[in-house]
């Protein structure tokens, strides 16, 4: 797996060096823009552009978490215009949020994550195209298609969009190659889900999936996500006779 990348995510600590990047960022118009102001900076590291979306990987300030889900709540008269990249203030106003705070950590990924309910629609693929086609960031954009979507689909648009497709490798291929984005729910996928341990034999065929790719990250997203993570770190390390990368 050369040059692979390993995230565990731990700490839940304040933010502090992007609360101070965010409450001093202007807008284009000269005031502090929307999203940011008067916000926990957390509030803005997973903004609604999809339904769930705006997770970043990659360098970061110290004491800043790489990942985390805002907990806003959305009043029910409102939520009609978040989600599935359509085109209004909201999804706009939580993609810049989402920009703003992976040029703050210097993100080399976002992944944009879909609900189940975006399905394969004719309007979700237009409203997928024109979302993607409108925006522009430095770093690599993943997408975790949720609700059905064929692989071959998938393929077509990662291929005409520029996007990496996001999987758990446990259970699907990914429909893209070279770059591999893979997000640990627990495996096998089932009832245990983020309760279950990876096991070694588990660890060795992760190893062996990511060798097939140029570069890889990968998100253990289950209960025991540290020590799996440096259980794969040391196996990488036996492997390649030198210590894995591991960022936590």
């Amino acid at each position: 797996m050369p040059r692979g990348r390993l995230y565990s995510f731990l700490r839940p600590s304040a933010a502090r060096d992007l609360d101070r990047y965010l409450r001093i960022r202007p807008s284009s118009s000269g005031g502090h823009a929307r999203p940011y102001r008067g916000r926990n900076p957390r509030d803005v590291l997973q903004a609604c552009v999809s339904g769930a979306c705006g997770q970043v990987a990659g360098p970061r300030p110290p004491g800043v978490p790489v990942r985390r889900r805002s907990g806003r709540v959305i009043p029910a008269g409102e939520r009609s215009a978040y989600g599935h990249f359509q085109d209004s203030d909201p999804v706009r106003e939580g993609w810049e949020a989402t920009r703003a705070v992976a040029e703050a950590l210097r993100a080399q990924v976002i992944v944009f994550q879909t609900p189940a309910s975006f399905g394969p629609t004719d309007a979700n693929r237009t409203a997928l195209f024109r979302f993607f086609e409108s925006i522009r960031a430095d770093a690599i954009k993943g997408i975790e298609l949720r609700g059905g979507w064929a692989t071959h689909f998938v393929a077509r648009i990662c291929e005409e969009i520029g996007l990496v497709h996001v999987v758990d490798p446990f259970d699907k291929e990914s429909a893209t190659y070279g770059l591999a984005y893979f997000r640990l729910h627990g495996s096998p996928p089932g009832p245990s889900m983020y309760r279950y341990t990876y096991t070694d034999a588990d660890l060795l065929r992760l190893k062996s999936i990511c060798d097939e790719y140029d570069d890889s990250y990968l998100m253990f997203n289950n209960l025991s996500m540290h020590s799996d993570a440096l259980r794969f770190q040391r196996i990488l390390a036996t492997s390649t006779g030198g210590a894995g990368s591991i960022h936590e």
